[in-house]
């Protein structure tokens, strides 16, 4: 049987125990290959139980667990992971992140947890701060950029729909005015898993041309809103999937705004991009829209389960989100993260984000970007020096794009999903595959703050070896 008091009295044996497995799956994280070492079957064999009657004490849980589910651990926290734009978990985010979850805070309402609201107050006010948004734009703390993107598009929705005369939040959309989206041929996927959620269908998107790199072309956004009237929202990027390249929003954005449009910019790395000056000639413009989405747990190297959406017309944001009951009532003197965000129940995510942004301070953070994109810029100059291996991407922030070569006869896309295939069961470091207008690329995604410059070469190192192993090898 369960029993209560046992429990309470093995707790701090449970935790110590507990932070010796963390401490050791992060002492063997440069070591250890960086995919998972086993495969679905064999998870399911080890993790695979029937739910007895009674229960098993913690310790014996929490230790069979970890030994089971260890091999099919990625090491997305370590170093030379370079898939999916994952950054790792900053030491002071980390432990921050087990306190949010011993303190077990239900960031719903100020009441709730008064710890919550008042450090998502001034986590907001950094962040603003940082990325020279509007001081007085509103902020949520959500799930990651899929929810963030979310959240901006309901205020847009409400917001351009309030303009013609239509309460979306009260009538709901059967009968509203259409809403015309525009969005560039390279946005990211979670925008369309967004305009779905909301009503808005992703068919009904207008997708403006992109160019070579994967930005917007303004001359083509004028065309495309050349007939367009009534109300309009249009999603501008920061830091394409693939390339890494930024929408032109310096010319883009006063387009939209001839047209009346909302404009929000997905930014679920890209965003980050304004803290470097040698970018500016990117980044210029962003400041200019009325929404903006990232992932804390991109570039800011947070845990998982933090994105930031920031709403330039606050009242429209509080209207979108907010939940009406009597008993939620807290009164104009504090702020209710619920307010913000589509979520009620929600952790404390927002602790881990203040202790990491405090961590690094304001030059730590910008060295941090700056150092994953030379990092980036280093990683395509030691793959190029290999005939057989083209870059096809302009290495502005931190991804590379990168295609192999095969022997004459082979086909070009399968040999590139080939070697990623081998390079990933090699084990040195991970990087994805992907398609990249029409062509089958390997992405490396560099934003991880413990990533150095050795881990650099001797991924790279691996990646070429794999290629003379994949080029040696019969065509299979």
């Amino acid at each position: 049987m369960f029993d209560v008091k046992k429990e309470l009295d093995d707790l701090p044996d449970l935790l110590e125990q507990t932070t010796g497995l963390a401490t050791e799956w992060l002492a063997r994280l440069p070591s250890r290959r960086a995919g998972p070492a086993a495969s679905a079957s064999e998870l399911r064999a080890a993790l695979g139980r029937v739910l007895g009657d009674y229960g098993v004490p913690s310790g014996d849980v929490v230790r069979d667990f970890a030994r089971s589910v260890e091999p099919g651990l990625v090491a997305s926290p370590g170093a030379r992971y370079f898939g999916f734009v994952i950054g790792g978990s900053l030491p002071a985010g980390l432990a921050a992140d087990w306190l949010a979850s011993a303190w077990d805070q239900n960031g719903f309402l100020y009441a709730s947890s008064p710890a919550v609201a008042v450090t998502e107050e001034i986590v907001a006010s950094w962040v603003l701060d940082l990325l020279g948004l509007p001081c007085d734009a509103s902020v949520g703390f959500v799930t990651g950029c899929q929810m963030a993107n979310f959240t901006a598009l309901a205020a847009a929705r409400h917001e351009v729909l309030r303009r013609v005369g239509w309460d979306v939040e009260a009538d709901g959309l059967a009968g509203a005015p259409r809403i015309t989206l525009v969005a560039g041929e390279e946005a990211h996927a979670t925008l369309f898993v967004a305009l779905r959620m909301l009503g808005l269908g992703e068919k009904n998107t207008i997708l403006v041309p992109a160019d070579e790199q994967g930005r917007m072309s303004p001359k083509a956004l004028r065309e495309a809103l050349r007939d367009v009237s009534g109300p309009l929202i249009l999603s501008l990027q920061a830091g394409n999937l693939n390339t890494g390249s930024f929408d032109p929003c310096g010319e883009l954005i006063p387009i939209a705004r001839e047209k009346g449009a909302w404009v929000h910019v997905d930014g679920a790395f890209g965003l980050w991009g304004v803290l470097l000056p040698e970018l500016a000639r990117h980044t210029t413009g962003l400041e200019l829209a009325d929404s903006w989405a990232t992932d804390a747990h991109k570039w800011l190297n947070v845990p998982y389960d933090s994105g930031i959406v920031m709403v330039r017309n606050a009242g429209a944001h509080r209207r979108a989100m907010m939940v009406r009951a009597p008993l939620l009532s807290q009164g104009d003197d504090v702020r209710d993260p619920s307010n913000w965000v589509p979520e009620s129940s929600r952790r404390g995510r927002v602790f881990p984000l203040y202790c990491a942004l405090r961590s690094l301070g304001r030059e730590g953070l910008r060295d941090m970007v700056a150092r994953n994109c030379a990092q980036a810029r280093l990683f395509a100059s030691l793959l190029g020096e290999d005939p057989r291996i083209k870059i096809l991407n302009d290495v502005v922030l931190n991804q590379v794009l990168v295609a192999f070569i095969p022997d004459e006869g082979l086909d070009r896309d399968e040999f590139t999903r080939r070697v990623i295939a081998a390079v990933q069961r090699e084990g040195t470091c991970w990087a994805g595959g992907n398609v990249w207008k029409g062509r089958a690329v390997m992405r490396i995604s560099v934003s991880n703050w413990s990533t150095s410059e050795d881990d650099i070469r001797l991924s790279a190192a691996a990646i070429r070896r794999v290629l003379c192993d994949e080029l040696d090898r019969p065509e299979r």
